[in-house]
């Protein structure tokens, strides 16, 4: 027998003779498998000879997992994946049974898809460059340097210095003529930060004063919103030239040739190569686990491990990265696209909006599909490519091809740390994400709770900590979140476009309805509302976010949530951005005692762009809230049922006993346990401060 059988029957007729108590804590028989990074999956996947592999693992796990709970038990170590792990239907628990990944007893075990890179030898001493030797075809948009990630060679290109064409740009400036003699032109690329989206668009050649660009990456990039030609307030935005050995000019600065096998990395003053870790990765996807729809994968638990090292490739394909919001983007070309598209659709057009319900997301390293009854607890999602933890996002988004369809879902305790994109992306953006087809597609009853997260977005800086879209029931509590370049949480999607009814807004200004009419195939207006609504953010801890991008809210909603409450949030340390923010189409959102300390707006909402009073954003109430400064934004009156109600300003620094409480209340539990990953931990409450007495609505969130 490979692994420690199941009890037999008569240890489960003793069982019954047990007192009650005891039963409880027996409930299932239970089955072991073992595992070890020093193992051979020759072994019997007992504790004494364990397996060395997961994939051997994994099919042991389903000889059992019919007839008792199945866990598998990770020692200590690194386990190297050449492949995705992927999960179906048949891992899961089976017939009420469980089945649990967990690591052993105070070990920490590393589901890794990178591997070492050591032989490092200088290059060139006068630039301290160092190089190594990798396999020949690798390719990663990122490097881990002493578990950090390191950035990718470039050089700020300004704004003033270029001008934009339909198929590229044209450099003005003749300091920049050096370009044109740059080998491997097809890996370079453009960075755009603009207003609110991060873009990428690699180039094709460059001849002169004239970069072509790859399509359709360029194509999909030049018009919409905040594009890269025009970003909204181009006074904050930025340009970079990425991707080559000439940019690599600064410390902790690399470059990847996958055609010569070679990486190139200029340390940090004072960093040994010798002894530096270095890991590339060479997985897009670390785990995916789905079924289907009508038999999703259930039961499933992942416990005290650790998932590192993956790299989306996506944006270094011809597709690019044409970011729209949060990680979403526009792939291939569009059929109503304009003609002199760079005067036509500076700032959206009617064609444009042909394609929104065409978007696809960014494929997370870890993800979940068509999936049930799934536990993520006490786990470190660290040094990943993309968004680390993708739950119910579009089969575009998904390694198995499946989408959407998750439900009850628990995310608790995790710690989210150095990552190229956000933490969390949950729900689609599909017409199925908020209209489904089928009932079994809903995304519903999502927590995330008592997680630590920091340090994320370094890469794909326009993704927001938390993204809960089209989710019924979600449940957002006493998260603590920090260094992030834009949102912390954001919940909804849309702009109102396909809430019941429609956005007014954007027919009256002939932007995407009227489309329809003009057989662009534009959005259909919508009679039913969407699946976002019964959402609940609160006791959250918020600071240091929104540290580059001006526009969103520190904890923002986008679109109709009927029934949504945002309670007992502190927001702090975000500078002149917005904390509480109420964008587009909002509806149905009670903001109530929370805590804002220093926003430049402590609660803003967008009610309409243009003079009519467009009913976009209504029926939205703030009662209660503690802030230290007085600014507000949007129209906040009657007419439009948006009311700030028995309101706290305070204005001499004394905080009262019920705000102080609630900044006690909000983050990491303390009998949630030792939240923490190395030097990773929550930034010390202030001294003066009441014993926080925990949140009744997050436990009974548990007990329910």
């Amino acid at each position: 027998m490979p692994v420690d059988r199941c009890l037999s029957l008569f240890a489960l007729l003793a069982l019954t003779a047990l007192p009650a108590q005891a039963q409880t804590r027996w409930e299932h028989p239970r089955s072991e498998v073992h595992v070890s990074p020093k193992g051979d999956d020759a072994g019997d996947g007992s504790a004494a000879h364990p397996f060395r592999t997961l994939p051997r693992a994994q099919t042991a796990v389903r000889q059992f997992n019919t007839t008792c709970d199945v866990a598998v038990i990770l020692a200590g170590g690194t386990y190297p994946l050449t492949a995705p792990l992927v999960f179906t239907q048949a891992d899961g628990g089976q017939k009420g049974f469980t089945v649990t990944w967990q690591a052993a007893p105070q070990a920490r075990p590393v589901l890794s898809g990178g591997v070492p890179v050591t032989g490092w030898r200088v290059h060139d001493a006068k630039k301290h460059i160092y190089v190594a030797d990798v396999p020949k075809g690798t390719d990663s948009r990122q490097l881990w340097v002493n578990d950090a990630l390191a950035e990718r060679a470039q050089i700020e290109l300004p704004r003033e210095a270029v001008s934009f064409t339909e198929t590229g740009m044209v450099l003005k400036d003749k300091t920049f003529a050096w370009l044109a003699g740059l080998p491997d032109q097809h890996r370079i690329e453009i960075e755009s930060q603009g207003f609110f989206t991060s873009r990428f668009s690699p180039v094709e050649a460059i001849s002169g004063n004239t970069l072509t660009m790859q399509q359709p990456a360029w194509a999909n990039n030049i018009w919409g919103y905040d594009s890269i030609p025009y970003p909204f307030h181009p006074e904050w935005s930025h340009l970079y030239l990425q991707n080559s050995l000439a940019f690599l000019t600064k410390a902790n600065q690399w470059y990847l040739d996958p055609a010569a096998g070679k990486l190139y990395y200029r340390p940090i003053d004072g960093v040994d190569m010798k002894q530096a870790k270095v890991i590339l990765p060479r997985l897009e996807v670390l785990v995916s686990a789905a079924g289907t729809p009508e038999a999703p994968v259930t039961d499933l638990k992942f416990s005290g491990l650790q998932f590192s090292y993956s790299s989306w490739m996506g944006p270094s394909s011809p597709e690019g990265f044409a970011s729209q919001q949060s990680g979403s983007f526009l792939t291939g070309r569009a059929v109503a696209y304009p003609a002199n598209v760079l005067e036509v659709c500076k700032t959206g057009c009617p064609e444009f909006e042909t394609v929104r319900d065409k978007w696809h997301q960014t494929p997370a390293a870890v993800q979940f599909a068509a999936a049930q009854h799934i536990v993520l607890d006490d786990n470190v999602f660290a040094h990943l490519g993309q968004y680390a933890l993708g739950i119910g996002n579009d089969a575009n988004a998904n390694l198995t091809g499946q989408g959407l369809a998750t439900a009850d879902i628990v995310v608790s305790r995790n710690v989210f740390t150095d990552l190229a994109g956000g933490a969390i992306s949950s729900g689609g953006v599909l017409p199925d994400a908020h209209h489904p087809s089928n009932g079994n597609l809903t995304n519903r009853q999502l927590v995330i709770d008592n997680n630590l997260i920091q340090n994320v977005s370094q890469d794909y800086k326009d993704n927001s900590a938390i993204l809960s879209t089209y989710v019924w029931n979600t449940v957002i509590t006493h998260n603590d979140i920090s260094g992030a370049p834009y949102d912390a949480i954001d919940v909804g999607y849309g702009w109102g476009y396909v809430d019941a009814g429609g956005n007014p807004n954007y027919r009256t200004r002939q932007r995407g309805y009227d489309a329809v009419a003009q057989g662009g195939g534009g959005q259909p207006v919508y009679e039913t509302p969407t699946t976002h609504r019964d959402v609940f953010v609160g006791f959250n801890r918020v600071y240091k976010v929104k540290q580059l991008f001006n526009d969103g809210g520190a904890i923002y909603n986008l679109g109709a949530c009927p029934d949504c409450v945002f309670a007992e949030n502190h927001v702090f340390d975000i500078g002149d951005r917005i904390a509480l923010y109420f964008d587009e189409g909002s509806r149905g959102i009670l903001a109530r005692n929370n805590v804002v300390e220093d926003a430049g707006v402590w609660l803003n909402i967008n009610t309409a762009r243009s003079a009519l009073p467009l009913r976009t954003s209504i029926n939205n109430t703030a009662r209660g809230n503690w802030h230290n400064r007085s600014k507000t934004g949007g129209i906040w009156t009657a007419y439009q049922e948006d009311l700030i109600l028995d309101d706290h300003l305070i204005t001499d620094g004394q905080w009262p006993d019920e705000a102080k409480q609630v900044m006690a209340n909000a983050g990491i539990m303390p009998e949630a346990g030792p939240v923490e990953f190395g030097a990773v931990k929550p930034l010390a409450r202030p001294a003066g401060l009441p014993k926080s007495n925990g949140s009744p609505v997050a436990e009974k969130t548990r007990k329910e």
